[in-house]
């Protein structure tokens, strides 16, 4: 079957792979030049399936206040004279419950850790690196109310029986040895020793080449106008390079999802949430992380990729608009700088911002439409690339006929059919 990919993000490309070795003819289309140069490009580096948790949670709205309210707050709101923006934070309310947290929680922790043992076993397959480390990840309490609030999350992480360890001051020095030098800023913490990471944009670009060798073509330097609807099908793809045309259609747009579906009387409740990062060379190996700190406090990531240190935080919701604010910046810089002071040289930092594709309630969106050959993986959030290899695994499977290793039922558009969006 001929099988034309929307979008080169993490997403789009392993879509193509696991089409492609699944015996189809695949086709990936995309503006950028190459692949990954959008919210692929610099994440924060995690592959934490333990960490797969909905944001629309019990006590969110609570927090949310605070949060605004912090100079080094994890979350902005630059209101805009949007509609789409505010029916999505409406729906994103309506599931700050404990029964809507326990189903949505419950949808996203079976893809992600099958996510992640399809990615080691691509990386076993096709011996592809990219920064790759295998050492947990830590997430890091300055204050004993945070440690003695992770009752809940324990309660979830013993239920789905993924490994964790509560550990105090002395444990959080022993997995992360460059807390030392700082250990009077934090109390102790909660190590996922089953996490890993690994730099996503490496990792797209690696396994690009490796779906090229299947047979993949890429159409880069080409942006995608509209979908055209023949009944009940889609018949081609309008673009910058003329007309395309396949048998079966995915959608791995990221957050430009939406945009692309709302002509066909397909609403898609994806909404772009602004991530942050900042990527700075390590000068002291031995003050730098050894893999992720979670900074509990600022919900900041620090990660340890090869010779850098990725910093990925904040939660802006502003529209399509990829500016870059220096505020949030600042922070970043000050969790990096308090955290792990002499690790690396601010100075020569860059500074990115990407568009996270979030779904109200957490899981992504995988699986067909009411057109028989559209078919959907967007929606991931935060957690693309912890989420990015099972995701394209189940839905290459759905597409080939086949019954996916896990079930996807609930993460199909067709969930959106029941009041809560």
């Amino acid at each position: 079957m001929k099988v034309l990919v929307l979008g080169s993000g993490v997403i789009g490309v392993t879509s193509a792979y696991y089409l492609a070795r699944a015996g189809h003819e695949v086709t990936v289309v995309d503006r950028q030049p190459k692949p990954a140069l959008e919210t692929s490009f610099a994440n924060a580096g995690e592959v934490s399936p333990g960490y797969s948790s909905p944001w629309a949670g019990p006590g969110v709205p609570v927090k949310a206040i605070k949060w605004l309210l912090m100079r080094h707050g994890p979350l902005v709101i630059w209101p805009k004279l949007d509609p789409v923006m505010w029916i999505w934070l409406l729906k994103l309310l309506r599931n700050c419950t404990e029964a809507r947290y326990a189903v949505n929680k419950s949808r996203m922790i079976p893809i992600a850790e099958y996510s992640r043992d399809c990615l080691r076993a691509l990386r076993a397959e096709t011996g592809i690196h990219y920064d790759e480390r295998s050492r947990g990840t830590l997430q890091l309490f300055r204050k004993q109310a945070q440690l003695d609030g992770t009752a809940g999350d324990i309660a979830v992480l013993k239920q789905y029986g993924v490994p964790y360890e509560v550990l105090d001051r002395d444990g959080c020095i022993a997995a992360e040895p460059a807390l030392s030098a700082v250990k009077d800023k934090f109390i102790g913490g909660m190590r996922l020793p089953q996490d890993e990471t690994g730099d996503c944009h490496m990792f797209t670009e690696a396994l690009a080449a490796e779906a090229a060798k299947l047979g993949v073509q890429f159409k880069l330097n080409t942006t995608i106008e509209r979908l055209i609807a023949d009944g009940s099908k889609i018949a081609g793809v309008v673009t910058s390079a003329g007309r395309l045309q396949a048998d079966a259609y995915v959608v791995a747009l990221g957050s430009w999802s939406p945009r692309l579906l709302r002509p066909l009387g397909i609403s898609l409740p994806v909404y772009p949430i602004k991530g942050y990062s900042i990527t700075v060379p390590i000068i002291d190996a031995d003050a730098a992380p050894v893999s992720t700190v979670m900074d509990e406090s600022y919900k900041v990531a620090i990660t340890r990729l090869g010779d850098r240190i990725r910093v990925g935080g904040t939660a802006e919701i502003s529209g399509y608009s990829n500016r870059l604010d220096a505020a949030r910046r600042a922070t970043l810089d000050h969790s990096l700088t308090d955290m792990f002071p002499r690790g690396g040289d601010l100075a020569k930092a860059s500074f990115w911002s990407g568009l996270r594709p979030m779904t109200p309630d957490g899981p992504p969106v995988i699986g067909a439409t009411r057109y028989g050959n559209l078919h959907l993986n967007t929606g991931h959030g935060t957690l693309g690339w912890t989420m990015a290899c099972g995701s394209a695994r189940a839905l290459a499977d759905l597409l080939s006929g086949k019954k996916p290793d896990i079930d996807t039922a609930e993460l199909a558009l067709s969930r959106y059919d029941h009041r809560f969006g």
